[in-house]
C-alpha cells in the first residue's frame, strides 16, 4: 500500500490575549493546502475572564455574544480534532500556520488540555510559513513578512481579514503558491 500524501493544515486563530490559559482562543480556523473544500470552523466560549483590549480589537469578536453562544472549548475542541483525524483517510495531517509558535501554541495548549492530545502529535510541531519560505528561497528573516511573500507571490489581491476562517484558507492559498514557486536562479 502506498503512503499517503501529507495534507498541510493551514490553522488560524483568534485570541483575546498573548498566551493561552489566562487568555482565550476565541475563534479556530482550519483549511488544507490545495483543498479548497476542505475547511473547518469554530468559535469557542472563553475560559477566564481576562482579556487585553487590543487583542480582542484585532478579530472584533463580541466576548459577550462568546459567553452565550459558543460552545466549551472541549466541544469546539472535541470537534476540531474528529475534524483532523477524518482527513486521515486522504493523508497525513500536518500542521502549518503563519507564525507557527503563535497558532501553535493556542492550537497545541487546547488540545491537550481540553482533549487530552493533540492530533497533530505530542509535540504539536508543524510547518511555520516564514521559515519555509526562509528556507526556500534563502532571504532573510526580514523578507519572509507574509504580505512580502505574498507580493512575491503575485497575491497582492488576497485579503487578511482576521476573521480565522478566512485567513486560513488565505495561508493555505500562499502555501501552496509558495510549494510550486520557481525560485529564480
Amino acid at each position: 500500500m502506498a503512503d499517503l500524501p501529507e495534507l498541510y493544515v493551514a490553522v488560524d486563530v483568534e485570541a483575546d490575549g498573548p498566551i493561552p490559559g489566562p487568555y482565550s482562543m476565541l475563534s479556530l480556523g482550519m483549511a488544507v493546502a490545495g483543498h479548497p473544500e476542505l475547511t473547518f470552523y469554530t468559535e469557542l466560549r472563553p475560559i477566564s475572564d481576562d482579556f487585553v483590549p487590543a487583542a480582542l480589537a484585532v478579530s472584533g469578536l463580541d466576548r459577550e455574544r462568546l459567553r452565550r453562544e459558543a460552545p466549551p472549548a472541549e466541544v469546539a475542541m472535541a470537534a476540531a480534532a474528529r475534524w483532523v483525524n477524518g482527513l486521515r483517510r486522504r493523508g497525513r495531517p500536518v500542521f502549518l500556520a503563519a507564525p507557527a509558535v503563535w497558532d501553535g501554541m493556542f492550537v497545541h495548549w487546547y488540545f491537550i488540555r481540553f482533549v487530552g492530545q493533540s492530533p497533530f502529535g505530542a509535540t504539536g510541531s508543524g510547518v511555520d510559513l516564514r521559515s519555509y519560505w526562509m528556507g526556500r528561497t534563502g532571504v532573510e528573516w526580514s523578507q519572509t513578512h507574509k504580505g512580502k511573500i505574498k507580493n512575491a507571490l503575485g497575491l497582492t489581491g488576497l485579503p487578511h481579514t482576521h476573521h480565522a476562517a478566512q485567513d486560513a484558507a488565505e495561508l493555505a492559498q500562499v502555501f501552496d503558491a509558495a510549494r510550486r514557486y520557481r525560485v529564480p536562479e
